[in-house]
């Protein structure tokens, strides 16, 4: 028996709480490090890369849900470790005020906590999901858990924006307190009985971590999968970093039109999100990997656009432009966490956690080296060429990326991933044959 769509959206649930609390820790909070209380944009900067690197444990995460038969207590277990993490972290900007090294303790703290709670819960939603969804549901029920994460993104940071005003420490932990407080009750509202409905899980396998792993490693698909989910997604996050500074001191925009701009891009990869939803499953048109495929090369285009109009100056189009962006961004992203899903159950049996955990910790690990990355190549080409040519030059190596991630799309990804996964007795087996 598989997930319906109404347990699709409960998990959904899952991911909406998880990006409410992962946003105060990464936006609220830089926020008020580097404005109320004057600090480097460094310090915050390097707390979120430590979140992100921690990461790299999500292997392992996924191998103990593998193991471990139920993945539902490695999902709550997960949620509390993160609201903890970020309840922790607020209580960290709070201590700085009046003992910095204490505060700074704390968020370091804080924040390898959210690393472990964010790789812990989910991880383990997307083995269950992986596992649990038909063929047939997977573009959707990837559309359907991101854009609920980016729904709880949006919603907790104007809602708590709201009556963070007027700030004192006191009200910050009273909205961080319940915001995290919420996103754990619901996670367990929402997974609860889920797992024993579905036909998600077969016999636990005992076999040690690095064994599995290793495993994993040697089936060339989940090799390949994971080159490729850390080289797009290094061009996905290439430009976080430096579209704004692009706007402002090449198209003179505003701090405020800076911020509508990437407002903008949000609302494109919404779109791009949707549109692959309702084509790949409603209409059943194309398959994840031609979605793949044209998502990578529509940014690909769209970034040699935005590079284009560099050259023309203020008076060009830069909005319409980023919008497209977003769009195939969207479009592509939601298509390779549903290829994820559909390439979790392939290769040896008993091991979906594990191969989620891999792309995962590979998928965080390109999003902090791909921003840091784009940053320095343009502090580096800023003092060689002006400033048109110099993002130019970063965008259209971060296009490249995407041309790459588009021909390796090609040869890891099936036309049709296999709908049934036959239980393989040797490791070098492949479940569909």
């Amino acid at each position: 028996m598989t997930l319906s769509w109404v347990q699709i959206v409960r998990l959904g649930l899952v991911q909406m709480a998880l990006g409410a609390i992962v946003v105060l820790t990464t936006s609220t909070l830089n926020r008020l490090m580097v404005v109320e209380l004057a600090l480097p944009a460094v310090l915050p900067g390097l707390l979120v890369a430590l979140h992100y690197g921690i990461q790299i444990t999500r292997p392992q995460w996924g191998y103990k849900s593998d193991t471990g038969g139920r993945r539902t207590r490695w999902i709550i277990g997960g949620m509390a470790i993160l609201a903890l993490g970020g309840l922790s972290a607020a209580y960290g900007v709070y201590l700085m005020e009046a003992n910095f090294t204490l505060g700074l303790i704390v968020s370091i703290l804080a924040y390898a906590a959210i690393g472990v709670g964010v790789g812990a819960s989910g991880t383990s939603l997307l083995a269950l999901l992986a596992t649990a969804t038909a063929e047939r549901r997977r573009p959707a029920a990837a559309t359907i858990t991101w854009l609920m994460m980016i729904f709880g993104i949006a919603m907790t940071a104007g809602v708590s924006g709201q009556f963070l005003d007027p700030y004192t420490p006191f009200r910050l932990m009273q909205v961080v307190a319940t915001v995290t407080g919420a996103a754990f009750l619901i996670t367990c509202l929402a997974v609860w009985g889920i797992e024993g409905k579905v036909t998600a899980r077969r016999e636990p396998d005992s076999a040690p971590f690095l064994e599995g792993l290793k495993e994993v490693w040697a089936e060339p698909k989940a090799r390949r999968f994971t080159l490729f989910v850390f080289l797009s997604m290094t061009a996905y996050f290439m430009q976080e970093l430096i579209l704004e500074p692009y706007s402002g001191l090449v198209f003179n925009y505003t701090p405020g039109q800076s911020t509508s701009l990437s407002g903008a891009q949000n609302g494109g990869v919404f779109l791009g999100m949707v549109v692959v939803g309702i084509a790949g499953t409603a209409l059943r048109f194309g398959t994840l990997r031609s979605w793949v495929i044209a998502g990578c090369i529509g940014s690909a285009a769209s970034l040699g656009l935005i590079t284009a109009l560099g050259q023309i100056g203020p008076t060009a189009p830069l909005l319409p432009a980023v919008i497209l962006m977003g769009f195939f961004n969207g479009m592509f992203a939601v298509a390779a966490i549903g290829s994820m899903m559909a390439l979790a159950g392939e290769g040896r049996h008993a091991r979906e956690g594990t191969r989620m955990g891999l792309w995962g910790a590979a998928q965080a690990i390109a999003a902090g080296f791909g921003g840091l990355a784009g940053a320095a190549l343009v502090d580096v080409m800023r003092t060689i060429m002006s400033d048109p040519s110099a993002f130019g030059s970063v965008f259209l190596f971060e296009a490249m990326l995407y041309i790459a991630s588009a021909f390796m799309a090609v040869r890891v990804m099936d036309r049709r991933p296999a709908i049934h996964i036959r239980r393989a007795p040797e490791p070098a087996a492949i479940p569909g044959e």
